[in-house]
């Protein structure tokens, strides 16, 4: 048995697609990507998003043992802390996420004790570490690309990419933030592209095209390599960073980068100051 069951959970003001993926002969699950709430014009955030996974995962009596980030997200501020707290499991990431503390680190001047190791976190994925998720095997993949930390969890026959690819009419995860690189997103795409070509993959996020009125959150490793719009076969490394290139220098900062990356590096929200009250910063003219 290599096929997790996959419950796919959609918040449209980020565009964002959180899992729970689990093995249905031990019941033992994973929660990718989850989202936590939050209102950039009162600074106030709420749990409904990740309530609706908690709620799912306790009718169906699913046992969390995993609670992932596939990366630092730019786009919305993670509720992993959270879906921790009710439901258990381990906090994890990849390692290379002390590259994304350091950068971010000194952009928000964080002097309150803020680490840069990951010790904020449970566990630390290594490029090819191998798990199970009951009786599912399983593999973490670095795909460094859009940013230095990105991972893909491969769980048994599905591939939680993160932002590293969207749909094939929608192509690729652009490569501009801090430690970004296209070249290398281009490689970590091709390490994809090397899983069996029936391999399922979820995305995670999703903004329609032109042609296409409704959002869509799964696709194949086949289908991506026969049609997706940026780097289908054939198309060769300097073609893909030029062209991502050029693109990425068209694109406007997304609307939650600076709160969500200051959340996110740290693994939850920052501590509270003096008075009770705890305060997300915006460095101006940084970017």
């Amino acid at each position: 048995m290599n096929r997790p069951d996959v419950q796919t959970f959609f918040d449209e003001p980020t565009n964002t697609f959180s899992y729970v993926v689990w093995d249905p002969v031990t019941q033992k699950a994973a929660v990718i990507d989850s989202v936590l709430d939050y209102d950039a014009a009162s600074g106030r955030t709420n749990h409904a998003s990740a309530d609706d996974i908690v709620n799912f995962v306790e009718a169906k009596g699913l046992t969390v043992e995993w609670v992932i980030d596939t990366h630092v997200h730019a786009d919305h501020l993670s509720a992993s802390p959270y879906v921790q707290s009710r439901l258990g499991g381990k906090l994890a990431i990849g390692e290379h996420i002390r590259a994304v503390q350091e950068t971010f680190g000194k952009l928000f001047n964080a002097n309150d004790g803020f680490s840069v190791d990951g010790s904020q976190f449970d566990h630390l994925f290594k490029d090819g570490e191998r798990y199970v998720l009951g009786s599912i095997e399983a593999v973490a993949m670095h795909t460094p690309g859009h940013t230095p930390a990105c991972m893909t969890h491969v769980i048994g026959d599905a591939a939680f990419v993160g932002d590293t690819l969207f749909m094939p009419d929608y192509g690729t995860a652009r490569c501009d933030f801090p430690g970004g690189d296209a070249r290398a997103l281009y490689r970590s795409i091709h390490r994809i592209f090397a899983l069996p070509e029936s391999t399922r993959i979820f995305l995670c996020h999703d903004y329609k095209t032109a042609g296409r009125d409704t959002y869509a959150h799964e696709t194949t490793v086949g289908e991506e390599r026969r049609a997706n719009i940026h780097v289908h076969d054939g198309v060769d490394e300097d073609a893909f960073v030029n062209m991502r290139t050029a693109r990425d220098a068209t694109l406007s900062v997304p609307r939650l980068l600076l709160p969500s990356v200051q959340v996110n590096m740290r693994g939850g929200l920052p501590p509270a100051e003096d008075n009770g009250v705890r305060y997300l910063k915006i460095p101006l003219d940084a970017f």
